[in-house]
């Protein structure tokens, strides 16, 4: 694969000006199978995604998940070599500047044209994918050879599967690669945990897997909110959560951030929407005021 091939789908519909970049997280891009070039509200910047789910399968089922999962894929399975050579390609398009000629791109503010990370994301949990330690180095490799060493890779994952040595193998390679894990924690409660992630896990599960791997670096929390059936969750809710964070702390757990945010493309569940800014900053509000933490937002779609 060369340069040449990153040609824009002419198909694809234009965005409209810069504030509807981050709502453009779709994975396709020119003739790539498995790398796909997003602008990242939270990145703010070029976000390499690494789609190793490419098959769909994922061990939850998020009601806000924007992955349409009653329609198949055409690729079923990861191709490591042709993934690793769309990766180098896309780093030089990256690099060179091409990718913010492309008309799904140019919009993009000046400071946000760069690339900040490689991220293990796509159709699924990465972390499910039974090769994830060989595909993080030879990923690694890839960015070493490049002389990347201040582009991160971020792990994007909902912390199901830390206990695995596999993805234990994983995560100290991506320690020693500028690596940060961005885990999911969505609810406070089992109870609203189940709502919202639509899975057979444990919750106690998912908090001990980011509470021992948070005890040996520190890590992002990301946590999405949104209303489901026109209601945002109650303040119950946001209490428990807050006190989750805080038993993590008091476990010796090392949180650098915890990244509150809202819907911001059209999910597979029509019954679930945006918050507002406000009622994003109010979250955050309380999650710095009641833990001490570091806490961003991030909105949707206004």
């Amino acid at each position: 694969m060369d340069s040449k091939s990153v040609v824009p789908d002419k198909n694809l519909p234009v965005l409209a000006g810069a504030a509807g970049l981050h709502t453009d997280h779709r994975r396709h891009f020119a003739n790539f199978r498995f790398v796909y070039p997003v602008i990242s509200r939270r990145a703010r910047g070029v976000s390499l995604g690494i789609n190793v789910n490419p098959d769909k399968v994922c061990n939850f089922d998020c009601i806000y998940c924007q992955v349409d999962r009653r329609e198949t894929s055409e690729t079923q399975f990861v191709e490591m070599d042709r993934l690793v050579a769309e990766l180098d390609e896309a780093l030089d398009v990256v690099a060179s500047g091409e990718l913010f000629e492309l008309e799904r791109f140019r919009d993009a503010p000046r400071e946000w044209q760069r690339l900040n990370d490689i991220a293990f994301s796509g159709d699924g949990e990465p972390t499910t994918y039974r090769n994830f330690d060989e595909i993080i180095s030879r990923c690694a490799e890839v960015k070493r050879r490049k002389g990347l060493s201040d582009v991160k890779l971020v792990l994007i994952t909902n912390a199901s599967m830390f206990h695995r040595e596999h993805v234990q193998r994983g995560l100290k390679i991506l320690d020693e690669n500028n690596g940060e894990i961005w885990a999911k924690l969505d609810a406070g409660t089992s109870d609203y945990y189940h709502l919202i992630e639509r899975t057979t896990i444990p919750f106690e599960q998912v908090l001990a897997n980011i509470t021992e791997v948070a005890k040996l670096r520190p890590i992002v929390i990301q946590s999405l909110f949104m209303k489901v059936s026109g209601e945002p969750p109650p303040p119950s809710e946001i209490t428990a959560f807050c006190e989750r964070l805080r038993e993590i702390i008091s476990a010796a757990g090392h949180i650098k951030l915890v990244q509150i945010y809202t819907v911001a493309r059209p999910p597979a569940e029509s019954f679930v929407t945006s918050l507002s800014n406000h009622e994003v900053d109010a979250i955050r509000d309380q999650v710095r005021h009641t833990t001490g933490l570091s806490a961003e937002s991030f909105y949707g779609n206004t």
